[in-house]
C-alpha cells in the first residue's frame, strides 16, 4: 500500500479552511450558514450536492447534504459526479465519510487562536472542532479526490442536528446511499483509536403536578413538584452505574416564584449502555423511582413519564471490512490501531440502525463540548493523512481478500 501524504499547501489550506468553518455559527437547529459553505466549496470542485429534507424532523433550518465522489484514475475521465448511477457495475467497496454541521450552544462568538500548537477559542467557550475539523478535512480529502483520481467511489455526508440525539442522520432516507461501509471522525481521543462498540440512548421525560399555595401563609396547602422531582432524582442511580450503563438526570425545570409552593417541576434524563437489557432495566428502575416520590405523602402528586430509545448500540465483528481498512490506513500513517467501546454514540450508530456498517475513529480533538474545547495542528494534520490514506486501504483490503 503506497504511502499517501499531504502537501504543505494542503496543509495550509486545511488550517485554513477549519478556522473559517468554525467562526461560521452553526448550533443544532441553524446550521444553515455552515452548509451553504459546505456545499459551495464542493460546488467549486464540480460535485453535485444533494440537501435532503431530514432539517424538518431534525429542527434544523436544513438538511443534510450528500455529495458523491466517483473512482476515476489519475488523469482519467472523470465520469459522472452526480448522484445517479451509471456506467459498468462497481467492483470495489464504495466507501462513506460523515461528519455532522452542527455543535452544542455557544457560550461566546468562536475566534480561533493558535497556542501551543493547537486551535482554541479566544473566548471563553466552544472551538466547534466537533465536529469541524472533520468537516474540514472531508472538504481536503475532496480537493485531493476531484484533482487527483479517486481509486474507489466516495460518498460525503455532512448531517445536521447531530448533537440533537443524532436527529438528522436518524432522518436520512438510506435508500439514497450506496456505500458497502463507511466512518465518522467524531470520538475525542488521540488518532489511532478505533470504535468498535458504541451505547443505545434511552430519554425518560417526567413532568410532577403538585398544587400550588403560598410558601409563607399555607404551604400546607400546596404540594411540591420540585420536591417530588428531587426525591426522584435522589433515589436514582446516576453516573456510571457498571462498566456498560451509565445514567444522567440534564434539566430539571419547575416553579414560579420564591413564594409559591412549585405546581410544577419536569425533569429530562437519560440512560445510555452497551447492552440493550441493561439500558432497559436501568430505565425501569428509574421510572419506579419518579412514581414513587410522587406518591410520597409530603409530595403527593401526579405525574406524567414517557420513555423514548433514540438511538440503538453497536458492536461491529473486528474482521468486518470496516475496520480492516481502518486499522490498515491508521499503520499505513504511523498510528498504532486500538480498537475501543465508547460511553458516547455518533452519527455510526444511526447510520448502523439503518444497515450500514459504519465504524467511529478518534480525531485526536480535546474537551470537547466544554470552554477550552481544542484540537492540535498536529491532530487536524494527522486526521487528514488517514482519510487520504483510507481510499487506497480500501484497494490493498480488497485485494487481500480476493486472494
Amino acid at each position: 500500500m503506497q504511502l499517501v501524504t499531504a502537501s504543505a499547501i494542503e496543509r495550509r489550506r486545511l488550517g485554513e479552511l477549519f478556522v473559517e468553518l468554525c467562526r461560521i455559527e452553526s448550533p443544532s437547529g441553524r446550521e444553515r450558514a455552515c452548509a451553504e459553505r459546505v456545499a459551495s466549496e464542493l460546488r467549486g470542485l464540480g460535485l453535485e450536492v444533494h440537501e435532503d429534507d431530514a432539517g424538518v424532523a431534525a429542527g434544523s433550518d436544513c438538511g443534510n447534504l450528500l455529495a458523491r465522489i466517483p473512482a476515476r484514475e489519475a488523469g482519467g475521465d472523470a465520469g459522472h459526479n452526480g448522484l445517479a448511477s451509471g456506467g459498468k457495475a462497481r467492483v470495489l467497496p464504495c466507501v462513506l465519510l460523515c461528519a455532522h454541521l452542527d455543535t452544542v450552544p455557544l457560550r461566546a462568538p468562536v475566534e480561533p487562536v493558535l497556542e501551543e500548537g493547537g486551535w482554541e477559542n479566544a473566548n471563553e467557550g466552544i472551538l466547534g472542532a466537533d465536529n469541524k475539523a472533520a468537516v474540514a478535512v472531508m472538504l481536503a480529502l475532496a480537493r485531493r479526490l476531484c484533482n487527483e483520481g479517486a481509486p474507489v467511489d466516495i460518498e460525503l455526508l455532512f448531517t445536521v442536528g447531530e448533537e440533537r440525539s443524532l436527529a438528522g442522520a436518524r432522518a436520512l432516507d438510506s435508500s439514497l446511499l450506496r456505500s458497502d461501509f463507511g466512518y465518522v471522525f467524531d470520538h475525542a481521543s488521540p488518532i489511532g483509536e478505533v470504535v468498535v462498540a458504541a451505547p443505545c440512548h434511552f430519554r425518560l421525560d417526567a413532568s410532577f403536578h403538585g398544587a400550588a399555595a403560598h410558601a409563607g401563609i399555607r404551604p400546607e396547602d400546596g404540594s411540591s413538584a420540585i420536591l417530588a422531582a428531587a426525591r426522584a432524582v435522589s433515589d436514582m442511580p446516576l453516573g456510571r452505574v457498571n462498566e456498560d450503563t451509565t445514567a444522567n438526570v440534564g434539566l430539571i425545570e419547575g416553579g414560579s416564584a420564591i413564594n409559591v409552593v412549585p405546581e410544577h417541576c419536569s425533569l429530562t434524563a437519560e440512560v445510555r449502555s452497551l447492552r440493550e437489557e441493561a439500558a432497559e432495566a436501568m430505565v425501569a428502575e428509574m421510572v419506579d423511582c419518579v412514581h414513587e416520590a410522587a406518591n410520597l405523602p409530603e409530595c403527593d402528586c401526579d405525574v406524567d413519564v414517557s420513555v423514548q430509545r433514540t438511538f440503538m448500540a453497536y458492536n461491529t465483528p473486528s474482521n468486518a471490512p470496516a475496520v480492516r481498512v481502518a486499522e490498515a490506513a491508521l499503520q499505513n500513517c504511523g498510528y498504532q490501531p486500538k480498537r475501543i467501546h465508547s460511553g458516547g454514540a455518533s452519527d455510526a450508530n444511526a447510520l448502523v440502525a439503518k444497515g450500514l456498517t459504519v465504524v467511529n475513529l478518534a480525531n485526536g480533538t480535546e474537551r470537547n463540548h466544554e470552554p477550552g474545547e481544542r484540537v492540535s495542528v498536529a491532530a487536524l494534520e494527522g486526521m487528514l493523512e488517514v482519510a487520504l490514506a483510507l481510499p487506497g486501504a480500501v484497494v490493498a483490503q480488497s485485494a487481500l481478500a480476493a486472494r
